[in-house]
């Protein structure tokens, strides 16, 4: 079975930030800005993750804190810029 895009989301997160955590221990709800102390600068790691690991890129204009508070919500742009993710 392939990997739920918030799975895959969370594992570069992880490694990416160097979260002192587990990938499943985050949640896809969890605010990762007031939960797991995430900086409005690592989102932007995020970002350059997403360009490595999904092949997307994103605008400027495409990047909100909001759109980057929760796996979910990251999930969904990654889905709206890739369908077959």
């Amino acid at each position: 079975m392939p990997e739920r895009v918030e799975d895959r989301l969370k594992a570069m997160i992880v490694e990416r930030l160097m979260l002192k955590a587990k990938p499943e221990d985050i949640g896809d709800e969890d605010d990762l800005i007031k939960k797991w102390n995430v900086e409005s600068v690592q989102l932007m790691e995020i970002v350059i993750g997403l360009e490595e690991v999904f092949g997307i890129q994103l605008g400027d204009d495409e990047f909100s804190i909001k759109k980057f508070r929760t796996v979910t919500n990251i999930a969904a742009v990654v889905r709206e810029k890739k369908p077959d993710a």
